[in-house]
């Protein structure tokens, strides 16, 4: 469950704060102004981008190994079997 802070402003104050309440806005928080007795919701278009959106992925693979090539593949398999024989 997530809370939200609401706030309820009148265009007369959105008119004076105006970048700070869109700064409000874009940090999540729910901003309504209130004009000639009707609400209005100012809110991003689109959601922020979560964590794992901002993350810049890692190569983990050393550059220029090539996974393909079974010459790699026989000689893990050696290794491997090596080690089980020790067992």
């Amino acid at each position: 469950m997530m809370y939200t802070a609401t706030m309820e402003i009148s265009i007369t104050q959105l008119r004076q704060n105006l970048f700070e309440v869109v700064n409000q806005a874009m940090e999540g928080k729910q901003v309504w102004v209130t004009y000639k007795g009707r609400r209005f919701r100012i809110a991003p278009e689109e959601s922020p981008p979560s964590r794992l959106d901002r993350m810049t992925p890692l190569e983990v693979i050393a550059p220029g190994v090539d996974l393909d090539n079974s010459s790699m593949l026989e000689e893990m398999e050696r290794a491997w079997e090596k080690d089980w024989s020790e067992l």
